[in-house]
């Protein structure tokens, strides 16, 4: 099945999976993250939008961890970039509906919490086409060492997911059911 296939199913499955409340259990992630050999102070995440994991309660507890926050911003370069975000921090709406930081402070997670469409168990995502993740995650790796944790929900996961030279496999995918590395 090609990508574009697997993205209208799976977000329709997303779509009517959404009234069952399903959610993955903060702690999963914070084990992840506590439990690294990394000196991590940023964790990179983004607003939940079209039914995807809700990770406002993970930011919650993050923030009362006194980690930074930050969510991505896309450029009119169709490049993105990670601001610092708080609670507090006004949002607002870009061209495709999703909430982004009003912030001009652009900073290098050392953990990124990615969203996925779909995903395999060696850890390869589809997103939603515009290779957003994958060249910043190119990107940041120049730059410094990073944790990709993809966050989904078991149904999202496929039996293999095609992959081109630009993919760039995470380092784990959490669902309310399992974690992969």
């Amino acid at each position: 099945m090609i990508k574009s296939s697997i993205r209208k199913k799976i977000i329709k499955k997303r779509q009517d999976n959404y009234i069952n409340n399903l959610s993955i259990d903060p702690e999963r992630v914070l084990k992840l993250i506590d439990n690294s050999n990394m000196k991590i102070k940023i964790v990179g995440g983004y607003y939940p939008y079209n039914y995807e994991i809700d990770t406002l309660n993970i930011f919650k507890i993050l923030s009362k961890r006194k980690y930074k926050l930050s969510i991505p911003k896309i450029s009119n370069q169709n490049q993105m970039n990670f601001f610092e975000w708080s609670f507090e921090d006004p949002l607002n709406i870009n061209t495709y509906g999703i909430p982004e930081p009003s912030s001009k402070k652009i900073v290098y997670p050392d953990v990124l919490l990615v969203p996925l469409v779909a995903f395999d168990k060696k850890l390869n995502r589809i997103g939603y086409g515009g290779g957003y993740y994958d060249r910043y995650i190119a990107k940041i790796l120049k730059k410094k060492d990073i944790i990709t944790i993809g966050l989904g929900y078991s149904f999202q996961l496929i039996k293999k997911v095609l992959v081109n030279k630009f993919d760039i496999k995470l380092n784990y995918i959490i669902t309310e059911k399992n974690i992969y590395k």
